[in-house]
């Protein structure tokens, strides 16, 4: 393990263009969870190549060499003789031991209860962090963005490779039956999807037990491999269920259905931003601390938009609505309705909006 720590120790970091992302690492310990692809280890990277070279120490927990009972013996000593300031431990495990470091850094996909790290959750690009990938900006990228999703190798990926190559980071992260989980839930995309109807569905074509599936399920949602939303003062209800990034829907199920695609897109835009949301019946998004409705319209006909807004009235009346949000991709303007302002917005003009 000695020979292994100098080969760490020696090795010079190789980092490719880095794009900022909004998040970012200062001089603190951090726990920094993502799903595979999120950009954990760029960021660590990034970081690492900004300090004195010698003063900190990267190790990828994932390194078949690693004896992880001599390697915790070892590893403090080893940081005290090379005065480390700052430790790395990528892809980190539970039974790696932490040596008395000043700043600690760790990355994984699970998060772990580590009281003295603060945690940074990195999620695939947003659409503000995409752009950074563009050449241009201009029409061409809200297109690129459908296409592409937010992983962000994804542009290094050719057109003729890019499905494959995505169902097989996904094999390589998840097991068998959160393999099996995610492409169910990317039919059922923005969808209410409960885990009874999953397991009824999985146990099918494969023996799995309701236990088993149930823990799964879980899994991925700990992760963040999938996200599930509420329906609006009813916690018991059925959750509607959406993609960690759109670009898995085509990747993992042949169902073609661009208005739950772009109600994901809609929704991972608010998750990042934070926003507290549910979805209501004919609602998609209901955002109660902002009074807002929003409506997922990529194609809006105005004609249909007056008929859905009358339906809603009741809705809106009850809980003081007082801005209803429609996000196409490239419709603009406003409707005028007795109860509450109604915006038509394009999706890149709201996603780059405060």
């Amino acid at each position: 393990m000695e020979i292994l720590l100098e080969e760490y120790y020696k090795t010079d970091l190789q980092l490719e263009k880095f794009h900022q992302r909004k998040v970012s690492i200062d001089g603190g310990s951090y726990q920094i969870n993502g799903i595979t692809q999120s950009g954990k280890t760029k960021l660590i990277k990034n970081y690492l190549l900004s300090l004195k070279k010698g003063t900190y120490l990267y190790i990828n927990c994932n390194d078949i060499r690693i004896d992880v009972e001599a390697f915790n013996r070892l590893l403090p000593s080893f940081c005290n003789q090379n005065k480390i300031d700052v430790l790395a431990l990528d892809n980190y495990r539970t039974e790696f031991d932490f040596p008395n470091v000043t700043q600690l850094l760790v990355a994984s996909q699970q998060h772990y209860e580590l009281p003295l790290l603060k945690t940074i959750q990195l999620y695939p690009l947003d659409y503000e962090e995409f752009l950074a990938y563009e050449h241009k900006f201009d029409s061409s990228a809200l297109n690129h963005f459908v296409q592409l999703g937010g992983f962000p190798v994804m542009h290094k990926v050719s057109t003729d490779e890019r499905i494959i190559f995505l169902q097989n980071i996904m094999r390589s992260s998840l097991d068998d039956v959160e393999f099996d989980i995610m492409t169910l839930c990317a039919k059922f995309t923005a969808q209410k999807l409960s885990a009874f109807t999953l397991y009824e569905r999985l146990k099918l074509t494969r023996k799995i037990s309701k236990d088993k599936l149930y823990r799964s399920f879980e899994a991925l949602q700990e992760k963040k491999y999938i996200h599930l939303l509420e329906k609006f003062a009813h916690a018991r209800a059925t959750k509607k269920v959406y993609l960690c990034d759109t670009s898995l829907k085509s990747a993992l199920s042949t169902e073609k259905n661009f208005g739950r695609l772009f109600e994901n897109m809609v929704y991972l835009e608010l998750l990042k931003s934070k926003t507290v949301c549910y979805y209501e019946d004919g609602i998609d998004f209901y955002l109660p601390d902002n009074d807002e409705i929003i409506l997922c319209k990529p194609f809006a006909d105005e004609r249909r938009l007056f008929k859905k807004l009358e339906s809603l009235e009741a809705f809106i009346f009850s809980y003081g609505i007082t801005k209803i949000t429609v996000i196409t991709m490239n419709k603009e303007g406003t409707i005028s309705h007795p109860f509450a302002k109604v915006a038509i917005i394009p999706f890149d003009i709201w996603a780059l909006g405060d």
